[in-house]
């Protein structure tokens, strides 16, 4: 049973294009689910011997487990995907799985950081002119010049960058490439980074990363988290940031500056709009605030028309 996931996980490499770090979460969760079996109901031989039942009982049981809403849906999906690829490879014939619904998850709205504190931790990384503070700074304008993910950032090689177009060359999800502009802040960061920061780190002239930690090789995902938690911390930011707290952060302002959807959909990467639609709750939200503040009719009454209706 264990060697049709291997199977599996060859096929969504090599058919669908997905990342390492996608692969290795199917990986997990369908060794979970065989394990599972494996103890409940160790007669069953192949996975066509599979119920409904049975995968009704381990859905159960990572509820029992109190695994995030959105953690077992993430699980149930590997599962039907899964399923799905068996049938349609004739490894079994009929789908236990196809009939049963998604758990529903509600998706909270992304934590964004207002344009002062993105502007308070940028400024972190201007206060020194060491090889890793420039670095640094090059690393987190990008992020928010551009809202790439993490993985998009420590992939880039030094050709994907062009500072004289003010351009960076990215391989997303899929390897889906796309061209993005970044501002005259980022370029200059970039700019300095690559002349005085990157050369005091390589240690191979082949090497092509564009972002290295001291040791000379490429930064990692987790790297850039802990740079980021750090400077943070240094600016006094309360609330949690992360990687994708920058990415939120990107899309969210553009929108509130006027930026399409189909734009920042584009910018983003986003292979469906609905992805992108949920920045448009939050400028919504900002939008409402705003109005609050500002318009003297509703600082009169102390408050907007929908904070009164949430009275009534």
């Amino acid at each position: 049973m264990r060697e049709k996931i291997e199977d599996f996980l060859i096929f969504i490499s090599a058919e669908k294009g997905f990342s390492k770090n996608t692969l290795v979460a199917y990986r997990n969760d369908l060794t979970q689910f065989a394990d599972f079996l494996e103890k409940t109901s160790p007669s069953i031989a192949s996975w066509s011997e599979v119920t409904k039942g049975g995968i009704l009982s381990y859905i159960l049981h990572l509820k029992e487990r109190e695994y995030a809403s959105a953690t077992v849906a993430r699980k149930v999906a590997s599962v039907k995907s899964f399923f799905r690829f068996l049938v349609n490879e004739g490894g079994i014939a009929d789908d236990p799985i196809a009939t049963l619904e998604s758990p529903k998850v509600k998706k909270p709205l992304p934590r964004i950081l207002s344009r002062e504190n993105v502007n308070r931790l940028l400024a972190e990384t201007a206060k020194a002119s060491t090889p890793k503070a420039l670095r640094d700074r090059a690393l987190l304008e990008l992020l928010y010049a551009t809202g790439m993910r993490a993985s998009e950032v420590v992939s880039l090689d030094v050709d994907d960058v062009n500072l004289a177009s003010a351009s960076v060359r990215c391989f997303g999800k899929g390897a889906k490439e796309r061209i993005l502009p970044i501002h005259r802040r980022a370029v200059a960061a970039l700019e300095e980074y690559l002349e005085k920061g990157r050369l005091r780190f390589l240690k191979d002239l082949q090497e092509k990363a564009l972002f290295l930690n001291p040791r000379g090789m490429r930064l990692t995902r987790q790297g850039i988290w802990v740079i980021i938690k750090q400077y943070a911390s240094q600016a006094g930011i309360a609330s949690r940031v992360t990687p994708h707290t920058l990415r939120h952060s990107f899309a969210t302002h553009l929108l509130a500056g006027g930026a399409s959807l189909r734009d920042v959909q584009e910018l983003l990467g986003h292979s469906n709009i609905s992805t992108t639609q949920i920045y448009t709750h939050l400028t919504g939200d900002q939008l409402r605030e705003a109005y609050d503040e500002a318009h003297p009719r509703a600082k009169e009454a102390g408050g907007s028309l929908g904070e009164e209706n949430a009275e009534l």
